[in-house]
């Protein structure tokens, strides 16, 4: 089974009874479904919020500590809490990632991705400001960050921070 597969297919056996999972069309599409119970498994993407921060026409971005894309370069960004606003998650992975006590000011976009082995996803990615871009500390899923300039971009980890930086150029 390839990872994709695996990602589409995560569990065997009933989250409420146990018993093993087989297959039915529900809502249209060939699901994993409990034949004891009925419970029906949707499989939902993560919601993933990210920050992007311009000073002087550069952008902050951080290198990756961790897989995937370790030692490769991507917007401050990772998962939100199920009871986290985006925008909250967006501002708490800046400060996790950069020390920057950030705000959201504005939507640049919304990229899907189904290539993370941790599950397929939707990455929110907001324009942020910061009021003080004091002292800039790499931190929690970061081992390094800079701000760099549209002609300079270090190699870029995933595909959906790739398009997120186009759409940046894009618009600037």
């Amino acid at each position: 089974m390839t990872d994709r597969e695996t990602q589409w297919q995560p569990l065997r056996f009933c989250s409420r009874c146990g018993a093993q999972l087989a297959e039915r069309v529900a809502s249209g599409r060939l699901r994993p479904a409990c034949p004891d119970c009925g419970f029906v498994v949707y499989i939902n993407p993560k919601l993933a919020c990210g920050g992007l921060l311009v000073r002087d026409g550069e952008v902050l971005l951080v290198r990756r500590r961790h897989e995937p894309g370790r030692g490769l370069w991507c917007l401050p960004c990772g998962f939100a809490e199920a009871d986290e606003p985006p925008e909250a998650a967006a501002c708490r992975e800046v400060l996790e990632e950069t020390g920057l006590a950030a705000r959201v000011a504005g939507l640049l976009g919304v990229y899907h991705y189904t290539d993370d082995p941790r599950g397929a996803g939707v990455l929110l990615v907001f324009h942020i400001a910061c009021d003080d871009l004091g002292p800039l500390a790499a931190g929690d899923d970061a081992d390094d960050l800079g701000f760099f300039a549209p002609g300079a971009l270090p190699p870029i980890s995933h595909h959906t921070h790739r398009r997120a930086l186009d759409d940046w150029l894009a618009s600037a």
